[in-house]
């Protein structure tokens, strides 16, 4: 395994191996790695001859407000990681390497930004497509892997994939969660005790809601239900609770198509995402 920490010499290392008929595997992170990125690391292996992991926390993407200081970061404990699941180079550039000027030119997301956590944090999807333009064009995969956890960014990462013509398939994999249901997520780690033992809540109300969807109960009933049952939690405070059409996210009336659940919930010094989304095929059964 290699570690690049420069544009022109992870340009270089894809030059080497793009004349030959190779597939390339793409798993773009912000670090701190779990066994959510490790999913997406073995299906990448599985699939591909080889795989580049990027690590790399985007300013762009965090407000002035938000986490960017507190984002953790162990690049050693990502490169041992990494190298288990026989990754074959890490991409690894600072800002000033992947910003060293201020840019004339920015993307801007126009659909599914203005819903769940698009609408309370804006910006922050322009900021996700801006870098991952840029990683798309530095490392030219075949093959992106995304985990479902973060919905929305997949259906807007679908979005950049067929609006820029890039010759990507996007390959979203299931949540990875911890055996009490609570979804990885690199921010578990600013959770303290009291919160850990109330997050796993979430997705135990998930799952709730999607029972009560699959037995026919409308979606404000399900929607009342659901916001009622977080508001209860003793520690943090609801941020969002959403019913929605997937991967369109637009409000639905009526469940006759694929939906998506998806819950925010903020906890002093995390904020944490989840869903569930439930296919058309399930409803009408």
């Amino acid at each position: 395994m290699i570690v690049i920490k420069h544009i022109d010499n992870m340009q270089q290392y894809i030059k080497e191996r793009k004349h030959r008929d190779i597939t390339i595997g793409f798993v773009p992170t912000m670090g701190y790695l779990h066994k959510g990125h490790a999913s997406l690391l073995e299906k990448a292996r599985e699939e591909c001859d080889y795989v580049i992991a990027s690590i790399f926390v985007n300013p762009l993407q965090f407000g002035p407000n938000e986490d960017y200081d507190q984002y953790p970061r162990d690049f050693e404990r990502d490169k041992a990681l990494v190298n288990t699941y026989g990754v074959d180079a890490i991409f690894v550039p600072n800002k000033d390497e992947m910003y060293p000027t201020e840019s004339g030119c920015q993307l801007t997301v126009m659909r599914r930004t203005d819903v769940l956590c698009g609408k309370k944090r804006p910006g922050h999807f322009d900021g996700v497509v801006t870098v991952l333009t840029k990683l798309f064009h530095i490392i030219q995969p075949d093959r992106v892997y995304f985990g479902q956890k973060d919905a929305q960014q997949v259906a807007i990462v679908h979005d950049l994939i067929e609006a820029f013509n890039f010759p990507i398939e996007l390959v979203a994999c299931p949540t990875v969660r911890e055996e009490d249901g609570l979804a990885k997520s690199s921010r578990n780690v600013n959770l303290s005790d009291a919160e850990r033992k109330d997050a796993p809540r979430l997705y135990d109300q998930l799952l709730t809601a999607r029972k009560a969807v699959l037995t026919g109960e409308s979606v404000e009933s399900v929607k009342k239900k659901l916001v009622y049952s977080l508001e209860g939690i003793e520690h943090g405070h609801l941020d969002y609770a959403e019913i929605l059409s997937y991967p369109e996210l637009k409000p639905i009336e009526s469940l006759d198509q694929t939906i998506i659940i998806a819950i925010a919930y903020q906890f002093e010094k995390a904020r944490l995402i989840d869903n569930i989304i439930i296919k058309k095929s399930e409803i009408d059964l």
